[in-house]
């Protein structure tokens, strides 16, 4: 039996834990999304969720699991949705918040994590020189890190989103989340199965950064180089020890989809659904839309998340 960093009784304790500081976000249909998948599509509307992602889940249930220790302070660092959520999830629980920024993260991102309380500290534009300053900042501080998605308690907290769909769906064919380092899909994954083994999961990954993808065909992990792609929440260049295994063995294939593909499918949600998404949650709805996902047999009814809502308004992708 395989032992993975988290199990289904530990993200129905995160869900009882966090319950009163996240919301518990709608799921929403579209008649037109479902013509065009060929199957009955039910979003968990992560982009509503406070700081705009999924990831206030896990940030907020990996403080609240330090208990008094969190009061020395929470270390990550991260240019997107992670050290927003850190820094509000700590800020609500009086804890001092520092998040490493590269040089090159936009202002936006930066106002943003200081407009949720973090502290910002800039580090060189590499992950070896962010990896480095954010150990500095631990070992000053002695505050405790929390990475982005290689976290027991990260993963955990991300499988309540998925704990709540099927509550609300209880009869899913199968649940898609897009994937970056792994740790909101190894979330889904355990509770998925956890609640009924017979479900499917399936990754969606842009092709341009598809490290999972990679890892899956070769059996083994993987790390590709340089990611790029309009889904910048999805520029892990590898999965992480925790949720690797958790992927390999439990989903059942990742699926790719073009830069194109997935302009097209946030334009199609923002413009039918009324609902702005940012570009890393409209690879899943690009992954269902797509001839190759069209082409899986019995899936009838299929969950997806809509993974954040962060968009830059002055730069638009279409």
């Amino acid at each position: 039996m395989n032992t993975y960093a988290a199990t289904i009784a530990d993200i129905r304790h995160a869900t009882e834990r966090i319950g009163s500081f996240v919301h518990r976000t709608p799921v929403m249909t579209c008649s037109t999304l479902d013509e065009r998948a060929g199957r009955s599509v039910f979003f968990k509307c992560e982009h509503l969720q406070k700081t705009g992602s999924f990831k206030y889940r896990g940030a907020t249930n990996a403080i609240l699991k330090l208990g008094a220790a969190a009061k020395k302070g929470v270390v990550t660092h991260s240019s997107g949705n992670h050290g927003q959520a850190l820094a509000l999830a700590a800020k609500v629980q009086a804890v001092p918040a520092h998040i490493v920024m590269p040089s090159t993260a936009s202002a936006v991102k930066k106002a943003a994590v200081l407009g949720y309380g973090g502290m910002v500290h800039e580090s060189g534009p590499s992950l070896a020189e962010r990896e480095a300053k954010t150990a500095e900042i631990v070992a000053e501080t002695g505050g405790f890190l929390i990475p982005p998605f290689d976290h027991p308690d990260v993963i955990a907290g991300q499988g309540t989103a998925c704990l709540e769909l099927l509550e609300d769906v209880p009869d899913l064919d199968a649940v898609i989340a897009p994937i970056g380092g792994g740790g909101l899909l190894s979330g889904w994954c355990i509770t998925a199965k956890g609640i009924n083994p017979a479900i499917r999961v399936f990754g969606a990954e842009p092709s341009a950064a598809d490290a999972a993808a990679k890892s899956k065909a070769a059996g083994m992990m993987v790390r590709i180089a340089t990611p790029t792609s309009i889904a910048d929440g999805l520029l892990a260049n590898h999965l992480g020890q925790h949720t690797w295994p958790i992927i390999r063995d439990n989903v059942e294939q990742v699926f790719t989809v073009s830069e194109d593909q997935i302009r097209a499918a946030m334009r199609l949600v923002w413009e039918r659904m009324k609902q702005c998404i940012e570009p890393s949650a409209a690879v899943g709805v690009a992954v269902i839309l797509s001839d190759e996902f069209r082409a899986v047999a019995n899936v009838r009814k299929v969950g997806v998340i809509l993974c954040g809502g962060n968009v830059n308004l002055d730069k638009l992708y279409w």
